[in-house]
């Protein structure tokens, strides 16, 4: 039972993630972005979650600076966007996120799309491969690969990701995808884990929530973190951002996270990676 907002896991490289991390999709500001990483530092959290086309690596780099956390001590992902895919746009696209970020050195990249219909994902990995040979990110992973995007990469490519952040909440629960990356030795790690926010007046989950005297997020979250799945979610609000954090004081009995595994309805509310390809 993970016990505390520091406990981690081991991803396939050896390099320990912390199982809860917040998320800053969506907040576009800057100024915002840095509050309230820096709350989200304050009250526990050390890995920190942005991308690229989030447009607010700045925000988060000023905040880690300005934490009075030491460097080594936090997590650190970004992600790579859909137009910078290939070899030589892929190591600029690096460079300009670690000068935003004011980084020397950076935890996680993810490929944030596979992008299969330009057929470039490959290539790029390969670009992120060297990154990570060359020491400049601790562990690479991807986001919102499908088995066969995978597949793709195990097959022709050197390193295995360490990490696959996919859409994944209690309505779509992604088992058949989990149980293959489990077998290749791939971490899940959930975004809009509580559906960006469609769960939260669900009647089940309310109903075990009462049970716990807890929230029906903690509930999502304890859920992710017993099925032993990184997550990171999201709020801008600082009492939230505390309360996420607030999940590693119960356990929810076997009976409960069955109760939770059955919602699933295979409903994604995000896109199709087979079809997504938004700027690429």
């Amino acid at each position: 039972m993970s016990k505390s907002i520091k406990d981690c896991v081991k991803l396939n490289n050896g390099t320990e993630m912390p199982i809860l991390g917040y998320g800053v999709f969506l907040i576009k500001d800057n100024d915002e972005t840095t509050d309230c990483v820096k709350n989200a530092i304050k009250h526990g959290y050390r890995s920190i979650d942005t991308a690229m086309i989030y447009g607010n690596e700045a925000g988060v780099g000023k905040a880690i600076k300005e934490s009075g956390v030491k460097r080594e001590d936090l997590f650190i992902t970004t992600k790579l966007w859909n137009s910078d895919h290939g070899h030589d746009k892929a190591l600029k696209a690096f460079k300009s996120s670690m000068e935003l970020l004011m980084l020397d050195y950076l935890d996680l990249y993810l490929l944030h799309w596979p992008v299969p219909k330009n057929n470039k994902y490959i290539e790029t990995w390969k670009a992120i491969e060297t990154l990570y040979s060359d020491g400049k990110v601790r562990a690479i992973g991807v986001s919102n690969f499908n088995i066969s995007h995978l597949e793709n990469i195990i097959t022709q490519c050197n390193i295995v990701p360490a990490v696959n952040q996919v859409e994944l909440h209690p309505w779509f629960s992604q088992a058949e995808l989990l149980a293959y990356m489990k077998q290749k030795g791939i971490f899940a790690e959930a975004w809009g884990p509580l559906g960006q926010g469609a769960l939260l007046d669900n009647a089940t989950l309310m109903e075990i929530a009462k049970k716990y005297n807890k929230t029906v997020a903690q509930v999502i979250i304890r859920w992710d973190i017993q099925k032993n799945i990184i997550t990171i979610p999201k709020s801008t609000k600082e009492d939230r951002i505390a309360s996420n954090a607030n999940v590693f004081d119960f356990e929810l009995s076997e009976q409960d996270m069955e109760t939770v595994n059955g919602l699933n309805k295979d409903h994604r509310i995000g896109p199709d990676p087979d079809e997504f390809d938004l700027d690429a």
